[in-house]
């Protein structure tokens, strides 16, 4: 059984990050550090030291140019202190077979950087973006998520109906043109879905598809499915007294389950 080192990136207005550390401890990481982007740039911590890297929510310079905009050019032109880019070291974690996980903020990162879809394997090329709400307001309430069982993705094998909140006012899923959105069903690549829990299937109906987005599209990966982006907020709801209906007795999966199953994936 190996170990795990998890690595939650924080920094510019990221405001999810002591959260999502203790939930990937929660769900059995050996190590959760949570880092500033800057030491990753000044060379103080290196990728290549950790197996799984979580980028969180928050509100990345302010969402000014767009969510997580500025983000994405750090990632896309920044060096370390040795002169090598950010994105090569990036692209090395990913072909290790690492593990990446996006949460709002932090999906919004994966699809400027190109690192979701990367439909054709045309890893670092944006091919889909998040825009605004279709309500042009931000969007804070509790959601259900139905996990695609054909996704390749590691993080949603073998789930059930999630629970959990969004918070975001930037979450509509936007494709290039159609043919990229029908690629997107036909490889299986979407692999969480906004569902009415009344019939377990996906939904267009505001507000339990709280932005609008087409194809009902609250996460997504790519084909090694070594890669998660999600709108909605997983270490929200790590334990019991997260959800509103606690106090009723009402109980849904929580969102733990997704880093579970990456942690159990990475041991293995």
């Amino acid at each position: 059984m190996g170990t795990v080192n998890t690595l939650v990136i924080t920094g510019y207005g990221t405001n999810s990050h002591m959260e999502t550390a203790h939930t990937a401890r929660l769900a059995g990481a050996d190590r959760a550090d949570v880092v500033h982007f800057s030491e990753l740039v000044s060379g103080k911590v290196r990728l290549v030291d950790y197996h799984f890297l979580v980028f969180p929510g928050g509100f990345l310079d302010g969402d000014d140019l767009g969510a997580a905009q500025a983000g994405a050019m750090r990632w896309r032109y920044l060096k370390d202190a040795t002169g090598k880019p950010l994105l090569d070291s990036l692209r090395e974690f990913l072909d290790a077979g690492k593990l990446i996980l996006g949460i709002c903020n932090g999906f919004q990162l994966l699809v400027k950087l190109g690192v979701l879809p990367a439909l054709g394997d045309r890893r670092f090329e944006r091919q889909v973006s998040l825009g605004h709400n279709d309500s042009a307001r931000f969007e804070d309430r509790w959601v259900h998520l139905l996990p695609n069982a054909a996704s390749p993705c590691v993080f949603t094998r073998n789930m059930p109906m999630l629970t959990m909140p969004v918070r975001h006012g930037e979450g509509k899923l936007i494709a290039r043109d159609a043919e990229t959105m029908n690629r997107l069903k036909a490889e299986n690549l979407i692999a969480l879905q906004y569902a009415d829990p009344a019939t377990s299937r996906p939904t267009q109906e505001y507000p339990l598809n709280p932005n609008g987005s087409a194809l009902a599209i609250a996460g997504l990966t790519d084909s090694t499915g070594h890669v998660l982006g999600l709108m909605p907020h997983p270490e929200a709801f790590h334990h019991v007294t997260n959800h509103p209906g606690w106090t009723r007795g009402e109980m849904d999966a929580p969102g733990t389950l997704l880093f579970v199953n990456a942690i159990r994936y990475l041991r293995s």
